[in-house]
């Protein structure tokens, strides 16, 4: 895990309580009620495996948590089976300028204790994936000496049961990875569509990660995996089914207009030289056919964009 950034004294919130238990059959009055002693105001539980991590209440209260509010649990296994797991939902926390407690661990960062031994928990991860990958490198290597074959057995047998939970488990890492970045790309995708085609919006998108390290996650959208990536958030509940809509037929200047309002929002600090740059590396035309896009031109479609309330204030 990174190092957190230096903060002030942390604000203060409400304290979120999460309780979770396996199985219906289990009760989770206890976890409730250290909960509720603790100062939670709210409390959300959840019943499903820990070595989940695709687990929805958990997903929407990370999505939903405000700065400086308190996620609140009984004991780390309530949250996270593996370190990794922690430290990813953690570090979600903190880029969301929210906190995190175990009522019975020595976590908690909003004190210097508890973040010395998150980075304890960080460096301990650290090792053990090392570990485990110089033990696999080293498996591997008596296994083929001896002539073996690696891999999933299951698999190479076509079993359906093994099929099924390697594509549980990639398709949890995959949602995991989107929720992480959700907040470099969706408010773009949430102020453009549906009155933006996919392609416009796929454009702002890769040129805006392209051009602000802040935005940089990585990824290369695609039409295609845009779409999908918007699907599996509106069946989490986390995004509005609205966004799915078919964009409406649009005249030329309408369209430039919400293009630079796109641009703008997904780039605040853009200046009007920048954006009109952007535009020319999209190959947009300007309003009267031109190539070449100068910073009055982007000035009147902001004003425009300004007028019809498509720009953040």
């Amino acid at each position: 895990m990174k190092p957190s950034k230096r903060r002030n004294a942390p604000e203060t919130g409400r304290l979120i309580g999460y309780a979770r238990v396996s199985t219906d059959t289990q009760g989770v009055d206890p976890q409730l009620d250290e909960l509720r002693a603790a100062g939670c105001t709210i409390i959300h539980e959840e019943h499903a495996s820990g070595a989940d991590r695709g687990r929805p209440v958990l997903m929407r209260l990370l999505k939903e948590i405000r700065p400086g509010e308190t996620l609140v649990v009984v004991r780390l296994d309530r949250l996270a089976r593996s370190v990794s797991h922690l430290l990813a939902v953690i570090e979600q926390l903190e880029t969301a300028g929210a906190h995190f407690r175990s009522l019975r661990d020595p976590i908690d960062t909003t004190t210097a204790q508890g973040m010395f031994s998150l980075q304890v928990l960080g460096a301990v991860a650290q090792l053990e994936r090392a570990l485990i990958a110089e033990r696999t490198r080293a498996g591997l290597l008596a296994a083929r000496s001896r002539g073996r074959i690696g891999g999933n057995p299951g698999l190479r047998a076509r079993d359906p049961e093994a099929i099924r939970k390697i594509r549980k488990s990639r398709d949890a890492a995959y949602l995991n990875t989107v929720l992480a970045q959700v907040d470099a790309w969706l408010p773009t995708v949430r102020r453009m569509r549906p009155d933006q085609p996919w392609g416009d919006v796929v454009r702002v998108l890769n040129r805006g990660q392209a051009t602000l390290a802040h935005h940089a996650s990585g990824r290369i959208w695609t039409v295609e995996r845009l779409r999908r990536t918007v699907h599996r958030l509106v069946a989490e509940g986390l995004a509005d089914r609205t966004l799915l809509g078919r964009a409406p037929p649009q005249r030329s200047d309408d369209r430039l207009v919400r293009l630079v309002a796109g641009i703008k929002t997904a780039a605040p600090g853009h200046t009007l030289q920048q954006i009109a740059t952007q535009l020319e590396a999209m190959r947009e035309r300007t309003p009267r056919g031109g190539t070449r896009w100068h910073p009055s031109s982007v000035r009147h479609l902001l004003i425009r964009a300004e007028r019809l309330g498509l720009l953040l204030t």
